[in-house]
């Protein structure tokens, strides 16, 4: 018998190849449920208009209870875009960051992949909300502790606490 894991992520796939991505979302890998990779691109006016970024999302075993690890590619050319943050602190030990959205290593900071993530979103709506995040921004620049953050960061971007508060963004 499947986990509830993998007929999800079986359902997902299946919606995906028959009705399709919505536009600016491309599927680009999906050769097993634990690794799936998409190109996204903000459609009409945007500072990231004619960008293309590729989004990794690593799912465990007990996704969709838990969210995905979700991240930029930054390796092989790719790049991650450029979104700035609202107010933050940094504490060592556990590691907690205040802020929002982009690091220079790919990690997002959004609060749909922590603390507001529910099972009824898909793979699909957090490539949507993650598009709408970069329509939305007005202003290109890295976080102002992306240097520190990059460098004490761990692989996997759900193992960081961030604290959500920037909604203006």
């Amino acid at each position: 018998m499947a986990s509830i894991s993998a007929r999800r992520l079986g359902k997902e796939l299946t919606e995906i190849r028959n009705e399709g991505c919505p536009v600016g979302i491309t599927l680009v890998k999906a050769d097993d449920f634990e690794t799936w990779w998409f190109t996204i691109e903000v459609m009409g006016e945007s500072l990231y208009k004619d960008e293309k970024y590729t989004l990794q999302f690593r799912f465990d075993s007990s996704y969709p209870i838990s969210s995905p690890a979700v991240q930029f590619v930054v390796v092989d050319g790719h790049t991650s875009p450029i979104h700035p943050v609202g107010h933050f602190f940094y504490i060592f030990e556990p590691l907690f960051i205040h802020l929002k959205h982009v690091y220079s290593n790919g990690h997002i900071c959004a609060s749909i992949l922590g603390n507001e993530w529910s099972p009824v979103l898909s793979v699909v709506a957090v490539c949507v909300t993650i598009q709408s995040m970069l329509a939305s921004c007005k202003k290109k620049e890295r976080p102002i502790d992306n240097d520190r953050y990059v460098r004490n960061a761990p692989d996997n971007p759900k193992k960081t606490r961030f604290h959500y508060d920037d909604d203006t963004v």
